[in-house]
């Protein structure tokens, strides 16, 4: 963790941002920026403006590390490719109030939410989000920029592919494997493996039908 006093600039500041926002506050980080096209309207968190990350302008070097303040994946990963190049500090964010096992691997840029549990042996990509209260049980493996949402449960040893994303209160049973930018609908039972680039939802899973 970085000294409560470090600049850190978030990246996106809005819906998922101001979920990581709340996070930064709540772990006692005092100096905190934000970075976004425009001047959002709502800043209920009192983040100061600091400009366009994109803009030749911006100014990198004023901030001690970046946090991602983007749900979405391919966003997400855009935005701390930008960061590599730039050399800068990828800040992994794991809310105060998130149960975290202690064998665990946490990937830079990752965050964890509030209530979210994670147990032991898990491995946590980059850029992976761990949302509000979701559950990763034993030996999981979250690779790169996959997104697991609220309420989502993992039983153990499920591994989840590059880019995917799993819907809140969507349940996957153990050993099961989601391929890379598999999406699993809100609220769906995965009990066997889901191929790459699949879409599926219910319970249990199927593909979902394209019209």
């Amino acid at each position: 963790m970085l000294p409560l006093s470090s600049k850190i600039c978030l990246l996106g500041f809005s819906g998922h941002g101001f979920v990581v926002a709340e996070a930064l506050k709540s772990l006692g980080y005092t100096s905190l920026y934000y970075a976004e096209e425009q001047e959002q309207l709502s800043n209920p968190f009192g983040l100061s403006y600091v400009g366009f990350e994109q803009e030749a302008s911006f100014d990198w070097s004023q901030f001690n590390a970046f946090a991602l303040g983007v749900g979405d994946n391919q966003a997400r990963a855009r935005i701390a490719q930008k960061i590599k190049d730039k050399n800068a500090t990828l800040l992994s964010v794991v809310h105060p109030q998130a149960h975290i096992a202690i064998e665990i691997e946490i990937g830079a840029g990752a965050f964890i939410g509030r209530g979210a549990c994670v147990n032991s042996l898990v491995k946590l990509g980059v850029g992976t989000i761990i949302n509000t209260s979701a559950v990763i049980e034993h030996e999981c493996q979250i690779a790169d920029m996959a997104h697991i949402a609220p309420g989502a449960v993992l039983a153990g040893n499920v591994k989840v592919g590059k880019f995917a994303f799993v819907g809140a209160n969507a349940v996957v049973k153990q050993g099961v494997r989601i391929g890379d930018y598999a999406t699993i609908g809100a609220g769906t039972v995965v009990l066997q493996d889901i191929p790459n680039n699949s879409t599926v939802v219910g319970n249990p899973a199927k593909a979902l039908s394209r019209g």
